[in-house]
């Protein structure tokens, strides 16, 4: 009996649900991109670059991410939507494919003073069970432990409605971690009452002299002097001991003021309250200048700066307190907790472990959990976050990371590229904003994005590999294998800043003399104690202008023309040219259209849904009332030239009618770092990371002071404008400054004129100077990691 033949088996047909390998984004219109349309393949790596503002973030973060966290958030229902943050729908008319996203920021960790990286990162609650557990003497739970929980005691009578109603006595107690001293600060304060009035006047006259507190402010001033609690026309110096008291320390007492009810406070629990309970590195300038002239903080005596109550130190493991763990290094506390074992808490061990190896392997095993979460940098930040995300479960998500090689040592990059590549290979797609070649190189799929920045950008210039990318004829294709060479020859220093006996955080003794009147770059591995040397031990009264990496914060009524202080001569010159008073061109002010406050939108709440903002009828967006449109300067009115870029307000105002020496000096040096094509107006919240950078270093330039130290000026910048940088930096030591820069790149490094290195370690293995000298010699020693890195840079 014969069979029939078969035909070969045909290969299955792909199955539809392995059709979806593709996160389509067609027509993308978030804020400068130009009808963008892109195809980002799933699980791969990809890298988005190009030139600073020219779209990146506007694509990754505030179109493709943003919109993956909105469609999440609108899965819960309306009710526990109305308690999430509202987020409107991106501009762009189609997004294909998208999953949950997981943002991995620069966003600076809360700044709140109670705030630590131990308990950001969950791993102080691990650590304060683990005591409730085995600690011994035995004090409670795990809130015995907690430096953000007081000690309550309560007693009396209480009804129990059960069958019929009875009265009986109780009490009650809870024990808390919270030192009763500093309440959980770990620093006391004394004030100098001298810095917050003048005693020789009366409050009529005006003797407060803490910033913000005007003598016709009905909160703060005018609650004193009508509260009939105090006379207002009497010298303060010649108040009763009972006046003296009620003024400084009385408790909330409810007082009427022109029939308004309001609470009247002592000035001291006040200023407390709204000046003291905040993070200093927070405060606006002016206020933190106020803080640390009236206020002195030292270490709380009472818990010798733990935060812990007395009770909670005394509980040990292994003869370790939890104040003593806290302190701990990092990679030191894992080995501690490694030596540990219990099979009672083997689960909580085994976790804690786990985080804290986390933190080794990602390059932060040098900080210590009692390390306040506000004295982190954006990297640092950035790398915190992640340490959740390393031991992770969960495949076939997005994750999206905003520079994460910033403020790592080009030895550390290398470790952070292996964590993209081990979250990539998990099977996520990992979408990153980046500009160190070290990390492009590494990517599967790359958009460049330009070709310029702000309206000059928006266009996708590039799409492909990372070889086609370097054939590419685009701003990232030929500038991606640019190097710095070595300079020939130095400039010779004039003097120099004596640093003598540095003790800061992990430096270890440290005596240096930092050149003056040269290109001086302090480096060395992240933690290794560059800022500690910097920032924190340079000798007061040198004459230095220092320029953090603190963000600089503003609202959508802020722009460049705010911020650096422009707006104030070119009102007084409109006010001058037309006779009238300059509070008329101010948006913030007497000039702001009524209809939107000045703000130029008009916003609707919508509850739970997104707000919507449109633009306003009245003004048509251009915030002022029409009558002040009407006065002119140089045939503009005060919208027009709000809406000029820098480099055409340059001109406007330095010759003819609209001259003002004033404006043209701020405007020259935003168009020396990089800006010149930034609007007047454009609201700060639509700047970049590097362009808000360069605002601030623009704004500082016209301090006076002869010292500059700048700290990472490079992030964020492309590598086209790290060119630009050095030019900038040459300028200012050639027109007479000093300057000092904290710096990992190492074209900055190369272009140095000497080079102060540290390390060799980070953390307790850190802290001492491991070279100094030129770049050439540093090339030439390679005795440091740092040396090794620019030679293999430099090709040498």
């Amino acid at each position: 009996m014969s069979k029939a033949v078969r035909p070969d088996p045909q290969p299955p047909a792909p199955h539809v649900a392995d059709s979806h390998d593709l996160i389509r984004v067609h027509g993308a219109r978030e804020n400068n991109l130009k009808d963008v349309s892109i195809e980002i393949p799933k699980r791969r790596l990809t890298v988005f670059t190009g030139v600073s503002g020219s779209g990146k973030s506007s694509l990754v973060f505030h179109t493709i991410a943003a919109e993956s966290q909105r469609m999440i958030n609108e899965t819960y229902s309306a009710f526990v939507q109305g308690f999430m943050p509202t987020q409107s729908r991106p501009e762009v008319d189609v997004l294909e494919g998208l999953t949950t996203a997981i943002i991995v920021d620069q966003q600076r960790l809360g700044a709140d003073p109670r705030s630590t990286v131990g308990t950001v990162t969950d791993a102080n609650a691990m650590l304060r069970i683990l005591f409730s557990r085995l600690g011994l003497p035995h004090i409670g739970s795990p809130g015995a432990f907690a430096f953000n929980v007081p000690s309550v005691r309560a007693s009396g009578a209480i009804t129990v409605e059960r069958g019929s109603k009875k009265a009986v006595k109780a009490t009650f107690s809870r024990t808390g971690g919270m030192c009763p001293r500093c309440e959980g600060r770990g620093t006391v304060s004394d004030i100098d009452l001298t810095q917050l009035y003048d005693d020789t006047k009366s409050l009529a006259e005006g003797a407060f002299t803490i910033p913000g507190w005007k003598s016709d402010s009905f909160w703060t001033v005018r609650v004193y002097a009508e509260s009939g609690l105090l006379d207002p026309h009497k010298p303060i110096r010649d108040f009763t001991e009972k006046e003296m008291r009620d003024f400084l320390h009385r408790e909330p007492t409810k007082v009427k003021v022109e029939g308004v009810n309001l609470t009247y406070e002592g000035l001291l629990p006040k200023i407390q309250k709204s000046f003291l309970s905040k993070d200093r590195e927070a405060m606006q300038p002016h206020i933190r200048e106020f803080v640390d002239r009236a206020v002195t903080f030292r270490t709380c005596p009472e818990c010798d700066g733990t935060r812990l109550s007395e009770a909670a130190r005394s509980s040990l493991i292994a003869g370790t307190s939890i104040a003593d763990a806290c302190a701990m290094q990092i990679s030191d506390l894992a080995a501690w907790v490694s030596g540990l074992a219990e099979p009672s808490v083997a689960p909580l061990l085994t976790t804690l472990r786990h985080t804290l190896d986390s933190f080794v392997e990602i390059g932060l095993g040098y900080l210590s959990l009692d390390r306040p979460s506000g004295t982190l940098s954006g990297g640092e930040a950035q790398r915190v976050k992640m340490i959740r995300h390393l031991g992770s479960s969960l495949t076939d998500t997005t994750y999206v990371f905003d520079e994460p090689t910033t403020g790592l040592h080009p030895h550390d990059i290398q470790r952070m590229n292996n964590l993209l590549l081990r979250l990539r290979n998990k099977g996520n797609t990992v979408l990153v904003v980046e500009h160190k070649p070290e990390t492009i190189a590494i990517a599967d799929h790359v958009v460049d994005l330009g070709p310029g920045a702000g309206t000059a950008g928006g266009t996708v210039c590039f799409e492909g590999t990372v070889e086609g990318l370097r054939a590419a004829d685009t701003v990232t294709g030929r500038h991606f294998d640019d190097r710095a060479a070595l300079k020939e020859t130095v400039r010779e220093p004039t003097g120099a800043l004596e640093i003598r006996g540095a003790t800061r955080h992990n430096l270890r003794n440290v005596d240096v003399d930092l050149p003056l009147g040269v290109l001086c770059v302090v480096t060395g591995v992240a933690g290794s104690g560059k800022s500690s040397l910097v920032h924190g031990s340079l000798p007061p009264g040198a004459g230095v202008v220092s320029v953090d990496q603190a963000p600089i914060r503003g609202s959508r009524r802020s722009n460049p023309a705010t911020y650096t202080g422009l707006l104030d001569p070119v009102r007084k010159a409109f006010a001058k040219a037309n006779g009238v008073k300059p509070a008329l061109f101010s948006a913030n002010s007497e000039g702001a259209c009524p209809h939107c406050n000045g703000a130029g939108v008009v916003y609707t709440d919508l509850a739970m849904m997104a707000g919507t903002a449109s633009t306003c009828e009245e003004c048509e967006g251009k915030r002022y009332q029409p009558s002040v449109l009407e006065y002119r300067l140089g045939g503009r009115d005060i919208s027009e030239v709000l809406a000029m870029p820098v480099t055409e307000a340059a001109e406007f105002f330095g010759a003819g009618e609209a001259r003002t020496p004033a404006a043209q000096r701020i405007l020259a040096r935003l168009a020396d770092v990089g800006l010149g094509y930034l609007s007047l107006g454009q609201p700060l919240t639509t700047l970049s990371g590097g362009e808000r950078q360069r605002l601030k270093l623009a704004t500082h330039m016209g301090e006076k002071g002869g010292v500059y130290v700048l700290d990472e000026p490079t992030a964020g910048l492309h590598l086209a404008d790290v060119e630009q940088l050095l030019g900038l930096l040459d300028r200012l030591v050639d027109s007479g400054k000093s300057v000092i820069v904290v710096e990992h790149h190492q074209a900055v490094m190369a272009h140095a004129d000497w080079i102060v290195d540290l390390g060799p370690g980070a953390g307790h293995d850190g802290g001492r100077i491991v070279f100094e000298g030129t770049p050439a010699e540093l090339v030439a020693a390679r005795s440091t990691l740092t040396g090794e890195h620019l030679a293999a840079y430099v090709g040498a």
